[in-house]
């Protein structure tokens, strides 16, 4: 797994991959735009992002034009989502995210857990958290390729939940953790942490097409 970066509280260190401009389905009951930041230590064989994996960005578009585009559309967006890749494997996410909120924007992140002492620092500055858990924490080398991971995964769904801040949880239905037996002990475990937004998604091949959208000009 890769190791996280140095601490930086420069956001235009964070290295950015792709923005989606508009979005309605990225942060639930918000008009938003996405901020797909480069870097993933999971190798999940359904990713549909694959090219943000590489912690290079082939190119990389600049914080200020970011910032830039995001000042055009004051009182037009609700908020930003900071995506990936895995955007906590970034040490410069929690600058950026603080940018992103003088900016008047609300924030929602979206994780796969890997790095828990990063994510426990992002919690009290974002609005809404959408969270994968792919599988029950003994299931993940297998989906993953780090055996590592189910374990950090679990433990930043518990301080999700008892954090109250509005989240989802969300699992693929992957053959290796599809079963009705192994969906039933996963949603139990969610359940004795606490009261959650839990979603099963489709797991869908990847194809090898990005489904991210570079907004035109970048």
């Amino acid at each position: 797994m890769f190791k996280p970066s140095p601490k930086s509280t420069d956001p235009s260190e964070l290295v950015v991959g792709g923005i989606t401009p508009l979005t309605m389905i990225d942060y639930p009951d918000h008009l938003s735009a996405v901020i797909y930041c480069q870097g993933c230590p999971l190798k999940c064989d359904y990713c549909h992002n694959s090219e943000l994996i590489p912690r290079e960005a082939t190119n990389p578009i600049p914080w200020h034009e970011i910032t830039t585009f995001l000042d055009q559309r004051r009182g037009l967006l609700d908020g930003v989502v900071f995506s990936g890749g895995e955007p906590t494997l970034q040490a410069a996410l929690p600058a950026a995210v603080k940018n992103i909120k003088k900016m008047g924007f609300l924030v929602g992140l979206h994780s796969a857990g890997p790095y828990p002492q990063r994510f426990a620092e992002l919690l009290p500055l974002v609005d809404w958290v959408g969270l994968d858990i792919k599988a029950l924490a003994e299931d993940y080398a297998a989906l993953t390729g780090s055996p590592k991971s189910g374990r950090a995964a679990w433990q930043c769904a518990e301080m999700l939940i008892e954090s109250g801040i509005p989240h989802q949880i969300r699992t693929t239905l992957h053959p290796l953790n599809s079963s009705p037996d192994k969906q039933k002990t996963l949603i139990k475990r969610l359940s004795t942490v606490g009261k959650t937004d839990h979603k099963w998604q489709t797991c869908r091949p990847s194809d090898g097409q990005n489904t991210r959208r570079d907004f035109p000009g970048f």
